[in-house]
């Protein structure tokens, strides 16, 4: 119980202190009384910092408590049973589970290290991970608002998703053997939640502990990750590198990285890339929408939060490749 009080208030601590520095930054009056803060970049940084923070976190939240209320109401067995032993359906079941959970990959990240803690396959939550953010009914509306001239577009980016997602979690199926989890705290003490769930502890005040521990291990990595993005969108000069877009094999390499860098959240990623439709190509523009919500910088520091480094990276690397493969052969066969 003392441990518990010590984490809540632990987190009240890190509450204030997140709220300190966002009004801090926020406060016109203080840029103004520093000068070496008054130039354009640093305005143009701080918009970013917080645009980026803010656009995060309520959907961290979500993911959290989703990933709490499963924690403590939902029993394992449940759990274990939503994915067929088949790991073909296994595969298309997770593809859709993003309807259900409608999240972007911020939440996502919470909810599938809970599944896969309660025993939910590995590979089935790495489907959901990377199909998720793209495939569900938020991603899809905004998709079309932004491409509604172009709906090749459209159907190419939930297409290349659900493919690149299944064919990767194929891949996790027959080749990770090991539990690539980071262990935790909670892992640690877990006969001891039990047993104080067991002589029936109250449940929602078991939830927010879950919440409120999960909210900070991973919020305190998407400010690490806003930092880093806000800084590379504020002083890089991307019309330098748009003579990339001119070079075919090169362009949709290039709008990957983009994505990665600009670490965009899946439900406004679309209007994005909208405003390159005039300067890259359409493959390029569907790489940028599938690759980004799957890897991206800010999701990748959430990653080495939840997984160990070794498995973050040979996701990432099957991602690249997935997704690179998928836009030539949809270049080639379908948007020829």
């Amino acid at each position: 119980m003392l441990a518990t009080s010590a984490r809540l208030g632990l987190s009240l601590v890190l509450i204030m202190f997140s709220s300190f520095f966002i009004v801090i930054v926020m406060n016109p009056d203080l840029i103004r009384s520093l000068p070496a803060l008054q130039t354009g970049n640093v305005q143009t940084f701080k918009t970013m910092f917080v645009s980026i923070v803010l656009e995060a976190f309520p959907f961290i939240l979500l993911g959290v408590l989703i990933s709490s209320v499963l924690q403590v109401f939902v029993p394992d067995r449940f759990i274990q049973r939503i994915i067929p032993k088949n790991p073909v359906l296994g595969v298309v079941v997770a593809c859709l589970l993003g309807f259900i959970f409608p999240i972007c990959e911020c939440g996502m990240i919470p909810v599938a290290r809970r599944l896969v803690k309660k025993g939910f396959p590995l590979y089935a939550a790495v489907v959901f991970l990377l199909a998720g953010p793209i495939l569900n009914p938020v991603v899809l509306a905004s998709t079309y608002m932004a491409f509604r001239a172009r709906p090749e577009i459209l159907y190419s980016r939930m297409g290349l998703a659900f493919a690149v997602a299944a064919a990767i979690g194929l891949i996790v199926y027959y080749v990770v053997k090991r539990d690539p989890l980071r262990p935790t705290r909670e892992t640690a003490h877990r006969h001891h939640h039990e047993h104080h769930h067991a002589r029936g502890e109250n449940k929602l005040l078991s939830a927010f502990e879950h919440a409120s521990g999960e909210f900070f291990d991973m919020g305190k990595y998407v400010v690490f990750g806003a930092l880093i993005t806000a800084g590379v969108q504020t002083f890089l000069d991307r019309g330098s590198l748009m003579f990339i877009a001119e070079t075919e094999w090169l362009s949709a390499a290039f709008m990957m990285g983009l994505a990665y860098i600009l670490s965009i959240c899946s439900t406004s990623d679309a209007f994005v890339a909208s405003s390159f439709a005039t300067t890259f190509p359409a493959a390029s523009l569907i790489a940028f929408l599938v690759f980004g919500p799957m890897i991206d910088a800010k999701s990748t520091l959430m990653l080495l939060a939840a997984f160990r480094a070794k498995f973050v990276v040979f996701l990432a690397g099957l991602v690249s490749i997935a997704v690179l493969v998928g836009v030539f052969f949809i270049d080639r066969f379908l948007l020829a």
